[in-house]
C-alpha cells in the first residue's frame, strides 16, 4: 500500500471571509470514500465531518508534536490531540522508540509476558488507592467490567451514572441512556438510572427511591467545565460505606491529564474502582481497570464465590500497549508533564480572553475549563449558546491553521504554537465580529453547522461533494 499523496500548496479552495485560502479537496474526496466503506465516515463519532464545517473535515496524513498535517499539504496546530489521549505529543520519540522495540521482540503470546509485570508494578505504584489492576484496550470495555464487579460484589442490579456527564461506555448498559437506543432492549435501559453531579441530594433520592437495589455509582470527579463541590465526592464516599454500593470513578480524561495519579490524587478522595484509557499511552491503545483486592479478585483464580468473567481478551496485554504505557510513566517521571501542560494552557487562557475582549466579544466566545483541559463556548448576538456560531469559529480557525473542536492542549505546546493559535483567533473573532453585528451568520459560514455527535436521527442530509478544482 503506497503513502497517501501530500500536497506541498494549498492553492485550491475557496476564500475564507478572513482573507485566507486552504484548500480542502482532497479531504473532501476521502472523506465520502470514507462514507461509502465505513458507517458514520469515522471510527469514533467525535471524529465525524458532522463534527466539522461543511466540506472542512481534514483527511490527516502525520502529526510532529502539537501539529498535523492533511492530504491537502496543509499543516495545522492540533487541540484535542487526540480525543485528549496525546499528552507528549505526536510522534513522541520515547515513547514510538519503546514500542518499536517491544515489538520487534513479539506481539502477543500464549502466556503472560513481562510487561504485563512490569505495567502492573508500575501503575500501581501510580496509583496508590489501587491493589490490582487488569490492562485492555479501550475504555469501554474496562468500565463495563467494573460495573460487572460491583453487581457481582453486591447482588444488586441498578447501576447509577451521572446524568449531566457525556460518555462511559459503548456498551448497552450505558448507551440505553443516551439519544442513541436504537438496537437497546428496554429491559437493559431500565437496569441504569440517573443522578446530577455536584448534587448529593440527587443520590439520597435515588437511593431511596431504589433501595438496595444500587450496585455501583458511576462518574467523573470533574469534567473540562466543572470541578467537584466542596463535599461532594466526600459524600459519595460515605454514601457508599453505609448503603453498599461501589463507587467507580472515570479517570480516562481526568487520569495522568489531571495528575499522574489521577483526579482522585487531586481531591483525595478514593474510590473502589477506577477505569484509565486515553494518556496512559499517548495515543497507543491501552485502558486500566484498578481497585480493591476483593472486588478485583472476583474475576480471579483466589475466590471461592462464582466467578467473573473479567477482561479476558486477546489484545488485552499485547506488549506495545504497555510498552507505551511504561514510557508514557518514564516521561512523567523525568519532568512535570502536567505542570507543563497547565502552564501553557494558562498563556493559551489569557491569550484567547484578551483577543475576544479586543473583539468585544467576551461574552460570546468564552474560554472554560481546567488548563490542562480548555474548551470554548460560542454564543449568538442575543447571547444564546449557537452551534452554527460555534461551526463559523472553527471554520475560520480552520481558514487560519488551528484545528480543534476544544482547546484540550499537550505539553508538545510550544510558545509559538500558542502565539500562532492566538493570532488565528485574532482573524477567526474578526470574521464572528461581524456575524455578531448582523445578527446571523448567513453569508460567513459555508454550509451547515456542526451537530451533536449523540443524536437519534443522522439528518436527511447528502453526503459532502469535494469542492471543485480551482
Amino acid at each position: 500500500m503506497t503513502e497517501p499523496a501530500v500536497r506541498s500548496d494549498t492553492t485550491d479552495g475557496v476564500p475564507a471571509p478572513g482573507g485566507t485560502t486552504r484548500g480542502f479537496r482532497r479531504s473532501a474526496a476521502a472523506q465520502r470514500r470514507l462514507h461509502e466503506l465505513v458507517p458514520g465516515g469515522a471510527h469514533t463519532y467525535a471524529r465525524g465531518s458532522d463534527q466539522y464545517p461543511e466540506n472542512m473535515a481534514p483527511v490527516l496524513v502525520r502529526g510532529e508534536g502539537a501539529r498535523v498535517l492533511d492530504l491537502d499539504g496543509n499543516w495545522f496546530v492540533e487541540y484535542g490531540m487526540g480525543l485528549r489521549a496525546v499528552t507528549l505529543g505526536h510522534g513522541y520519540a520515547p515513547v514510538v522508540d519503546a514500542v518499536a522495540r517491544a515489538a520487534r521482540d513479539g506481539v502477543n503470546f500464549s502466556r503472560p509476558s513481562v510487561w504485563e509485570l512490569r505495567a502492573a508494578e508500575r501503575f500501581l505504584e501510580q496509583v496508590p488507592g489501587a491493589d490490582m489492576v487488569k490492562f485492555a484496550k479501550n475504555g469501554s470495555d474496562v468500565t463495563t467490567a467494573a460495573v460487572k464487579l460491583a453487581r457481582s460484589a453486591t447482588g444488586r442490579d441498578l447501576v447509577a451514572v451521572c446524568s449531566t456527564q457525556p460518555f462511559f461506555s459503548t456498551d448497552d448498559w450505558f448507551i440505553g441512556t443516551t439519544q442513541m437506543t436504537a438496537g437497546i432492549p428496554a429491559a437493559q435501559r431500565d437496569l441504569t438510572v440517573g443522578f446530577r453531579y455536584n448534587d448529593l441530594d440527587s443520590v439520597r433520592t435515588l437511593l431511596d427511591q431504589q433501595p438496595g437495589r444500587i450496585a455501583a455509582l458511576v462518574l467523573e470527579q470533574a469534567t473540562a467545565t466543572a470541578e467537584p463541590a466542596p463535599g461532594f465526592l466526600e459524600g459519595l464516599r460515605e454514601l457508599a460505606d453505609a448503603d453498599g454500593f461501589v463507587l467507580i470513578f472515570d479517570e480516562m480524561i481526568t487520569g495522568m491529564r489531571w495528575a499522574a495519579g489521577g483526579a482522585q490524587s487531586v481531591y483525595g478522595v478514593t474510590p473502589d474502582l477506577s477505569t484509565w484509557g486515553k494518556a496512559l499511552g499517548n495515543g497507543f491503545s491501552v485502558s486500566a481497570l484498578a481497585g480493591r483486592r476483593d472486588l478485583m479478585d472476583q474475576g480471579g483464580l483466589n475466590t471461592d464465590a462464582s466467578r467473573v468473567f473479567l477482561l479476558s481478551t486477546t489484545h488485552g496485554a499485547e506488549t506495545t500497549g504497555l510498552a507505551a504505557y511504561l514510557a508514557v510513566s518514564d516521561a512523567y517521571a523525568e519532568r512535570d508533564v502536567v505542570g507543563v501542560m497547565e502552564a501553557q494552557g494558562d498563556k493559551l487562557r489569557a491569550g484567547l480572553e484578551a483577543a475576544a475582549a479586543e473583539a468585544g466579544l467576551a461574552e460570546h466566545v468564552t474560554i472554560m475549563g481546567r488548563s490542562s483541559c480548555l474548551v470554548f463556548g460560542t454564543r449568538d448576538h442575543e447571547g444564546n449558546p449557537s452551534q452554527a456560531f460555534r461551526t463559523l469559529f472553527i471554520q475560520e480557525m480552520l481558514e487560519r491553521g488551528v484545528l480543534g473542536q476544544s482547546l484540550v492542549i499537550s505539553a508538545a505546546h510550544t510558545d509559538a504554537d500558542v502565539e500562532a493559535t492566538v493570532d488565528a483567533a485574532r482573524g477567526a473573532l474578526a470574521v464572528y465580529r461581524r456575524a455578531i453585528d448582523a445578527g446571523t451568520t448567513d453569508g460567513l459560514l459555508r454550509g451547515r453547522p456542526v451537530a451533536p455527535a449523540m443524536r437519534e436521527h443522522a439528518a436527511p442530509r447528502r453526503l459532502p461533494d469535494p469542492p471543485e478544482e480551482g
